[in-house]
Order: C-alpha cells, then sequence, then structure tokens
C-alpha cells in the first residue's frame, strides 16, 4: 500500500513546559537534602521525575556557597542606591525646572 504526503495526518498535542517556581525548587531541595524520604517518594510526592530533584539539588549544592557570599550582597545594595539615586537627581532636575519656569 502506498501513502501519500496528503493521507497522514498527525495530530500533536501542544505540550507546555512546567515552570517551578523559586520557592517550589527550594522546598523540595530541602526535603531531598533532609534525607528523610527517598529521591523516588518525593518526585511521586510532587510529581516530578526523580532525576529533575537530582539536578536541583545538585545545583544547590553547587551555588551554596554563594549564600554567604558578602560581596554579592554589597554589589546589589550598591546598584539599588544607585538607581534610587539616579531617580531622585531627575525628580530634582523636574523640580527645579518647574520653580525656574515660575519665577520668570
Amino acid at each position: 500500500m502506498k501513502l501519500s504526503k496528503k493521507s497522514i495526518n498527525f495530530n500533536f498535542m501542544s505540550v507546555s513546559r512546567r515552570k517551578f517556581s523559586k520557592e517550589f525548587k527550594s522546598k523540595v531541595v530541602l526535603e531531598a537534602l533532609k534525607e528523610h524520604q527517598t529521591i523516588e517518594n518525593l518526585a511521586k510526592k510532587y510529581e516530578l521525575q526523580p532525576s529533575q530533584i537530582s539536578l536541583w539539588k545538585s545545583q544547590a549544592l553547587s551555588n551554596f556557597s554563594n549564600v554567604f557570599s558578602v560581596e554579592n550582597s554589597k554589589e546589589k545594595e550598591k546598584q539599588v542606591d544607585s538607581e534610587k539615586l539616579y531617580a531622585q537627581i531627575g525628580q530634582l532636575k523636574v523640580e527645579n525646572d518647574f520653580l525656574k519656569k515660575k519665577l520668570q
């Protein structure tokens, strides 16, 4: 039997990837680190693949030293401070221009 391209119809379900919040990932990783339950049990509990939990766990362990890093927090504070200062400068310029126009 010869099939033509027109006779074959594929119906693909649109599968979207699940996205997990940082809080959810942290919760699962903390439970995995406690080792009160096996990774397989956690996977069933949270409807995940065991490999996904293992991946999150290894990522968390590799980045664990950054949690206590003083440099990262100082850099973030500097960035936030500079953004606030630029916003304040812009506001003061607008107010200054407004007052100049009122005086004229």
